[in-house]
């Protein structure tokens, strides 16, 4: 069986089982990279000796990190299981890349302000959404019309991260900006069906299900990119969600514009949002909720930059009175 065949077959199992397309586009790159580190032998011929050395090599030689790591374990054990059908076998003595203890990068409250003010409208609102709903960058562009609750000021997470749903709030604030988005949105569809397109990627097969629901308005992103795009996995035409550089790149810009010295990213807006919960007195596990954490002690991060541990310790060259004649 040639290597492309096997991709092939990798790329099928994602999709029976509907992984998102960046985990087939990972599994599929890992699993590459397998093959090519031995030769190009099919894994079929290749055993736990094998997985073990390689693991080793990303460890020690590519110097990858825990989680990167971790990410070519789960393809390596997909492929095996999923599309060879049998078990990679006992690889637990491999050398396993060191998990690093980073805090995340949290904004104040008027960092955002000045951030949100260096952004073009569109770009604000979905920063403004991502900071105060905590939704990730890519849950954010996913959004559906249906997923919005203007009335109980809610918003819906579909599939977020480990294939669960969620409810955390609408911003009170971006209600209005967000209607007024929503309106020229309406307008683009309503031109794209006129057009004969106005069609929109389905997930769990419901395009079969419900036969013309990808052209129907509540199944459209809030957020749609510019032009008409191939969809990668069917090859029709369509109109996708935003790309995600494209908020990357303005809030990168911001950043500068607004002479903000910390590596802020959208990720940092998430992570202001639970840091700012938490301040503001709400019980942690509120916050692991509308985080969407399956883990409290994922939470638990936020608790570092609040006022404890060393915010919470005067150093003592402050609890040292100066000399006045000095």
């Amino acid at each position: 069986m040639s290597k492309q065949k096997l991709l092939d077959r990798v790329r099928n199992e994602t999709r029976v089982r509907n992984y998102s397309l960046r985990t087939e586009q990972a599994y599929t790159l890992w699993i590459k990279r397998f093959v090519l580190f031995h030769n190009k032998t099919h894994p079929a011929n290749l055993g736990p000796d094998d997985v073990k050395n390689f693991l080793t090599h990303l460890a020690v030689k590519g110097n990858v990190s825990a989680s990167t790591q971790n990410q070519a374990l789960n393809a390596i054990v997909f492929l095996y299981r999923n599309v060879l059908g049998t078990e990679p076998g006992k690889f637990d003595d491999f050398i396993r890349a060191k998990p690093g203890r980073q805090l995340p990068v949290v904004l104040t409250r008027q960092e955002v302000e000045r951030l949100l003010g260096c952004l073009n409208r569109r770009s604000r609102l979905m920063a403004g959404i991502i900071y105060g709903s905590g939704m990730r960058l890519m849950e954010c562009l996913r959004l559906r019309i249906k997923d919005i609750d203007f009335q109980y000021r809610t918003i819906t997470v579909r599939d977020g991260k480990g294939h669960r749903d969620r409810v955390t709030m609408l911003p009170q604030r971006f209600i209005r900006p967000l209607e007024m988005h929503l309106q020229k949105v309406r307008i683009q569809h309503e031109q794209d069906l006129a057009e004969g397109a106005g069609s929109v990627f389905l997930p769990y097969a419901l395009e079969r299900k419900y036969p013309g629901a990808d052209r129907e308005w509540s199944w459209q992103y809030v957020f749609p990119a510019d032009n008409l795009s191939k969809d990668p996995k069917t090859g029709l035409l369509r109109r996708h969600h935003l790309s995600e550089s494209v908020l990357q790149k303005a809030i990168h810009q911001a950043v500068r514009k607004a002479a903000i010295s910390k590596p802020a990213s959208c990720h940092s807006l998430r992570h202001s949002f639970a840091t700012h919960l938490l301040e503001s007195g709400y019980d942690i596990r509120t916050v692991q909720e509308l985080l969407g954490h399956s883990n409290l002690r994922t939470t638990m991060i936020y608790t570092h930059v609040l006022n404890q541990g060393a915010l919470a310790v005067r150093s003592p060259a402050d609890l040292t009175q100066p000399d006045a004649n000095r």
